[in-house]
């Protein structure tokens, strides 16, 4: 994985894309990379959070690697739309909380990168947007289809059919990002929030996610259903006992997954 640079803090796995020079842009390479990380993430029951960000000052990600693509046939291009769309799957399916730390430029793939995370916390100099359509392209990493779930229809015309990138105050007001914080407090309010998930009963947040994640786009009946299973697994669960128990003892829980 030599496009990124992994360092465990705790709990909290920090990834962060390593082409500064490139703007931290998405190639094959990269987009490999990321699997093999987010696979080890999910695998590995000493991380609980992973948080995502960048190399460098400028940019989260910048898009994807255009000089790559430039050259691609388009089954090429089928291939690495396919291949960076299970990507963001796989990241917004984790089953762990995923933090994007919106350091800089996130555009193109970038904004769709950071939209498959659960959490976008953003620096206030932080520009997102889809530029696809001034190169002649549409988003191809799923940019359509989530903008429109988190921001709705209006907001994702705006941004895929204009092109212009949005500061960290309108992606606030859009619900494109969570929380916007000052450059130089970004990675302290990102760790703040990543620590508080990672003291949280694993089992409970996978509930969430799987809940929210999988259970919005099915039927209510269908979603509320899946509510129900999922609650239900969290009584064979010890950290349900334990956070019951520590309610009425009035003590902080200890979660210790199991």
């Amino acid at each position: 994985m030599s496009n990124l640079l992994i360092a465990d803090r705790g709990p909290v796995r920090w990834i962060t894309l390593n082409r500064p020079e490139k703007l931290n842009a998405l190639d094959a390479a990269t987009i490999e990379d990321l699997h093999l990380a987010f696979a080890e993430a999910a695998a590995s029951a000493a991380v609980r959070v992973v948080v995502l960000t960048g190399a460098g000052a400028k940019a989260f990600v910048a898009g994807a690697d255009i000089a790559q693509m430039q050259g691609q046939t388009p089954v090429q291009a089928r291939d690495f739309s396919r291949r960076g769309q299970q990507l963001m799957s796989r990241i917004e399916q984790l089953g762990k909380p995923v933090l994007a730390m919106v350091n800089g430029f996130a555009l193109g793939g970038g904004l769709e990168l950071a939209m498959a995370c659960h959490l976008r916390i953003a620096a206030e100099t932080a520009k997102l947007g889809q530029p696809e359509v001034n190169l002649g392209l549409i988003p191809g990493f799923g940019g359509t289809q989530r903008l429109v779930r988190l921001c709705g229809r209006g907001p994702a015309l705006e941004l895929c059919l204009l092109g212009q990138p949005i500061d960290a105050a309108r992606a606030l007001a859009l619900n494109l990002v969570t929380a916007v914080h000052p450059a130089d407090a970004l990675e302290a309010e990102t760790t703040r929030i990543a620590e508080r998930l990672a003291e949280a009963a694993p089992q409970a947040l996978r509930g969430v996610l799987d809940c929210i994640v999988l259970g919005a786009d099915a039927p209510l009946a269908s979603g509320l259903e899946f509510e129900t299973q999922a609650f239900a697994v969290c009584f064979a669960t010890e950290d349900m006992r334990e956070g019951t128990a520590a309610f009425l003892e009035r003590r902080k829980p200890v979660f210790r997954g199991r």
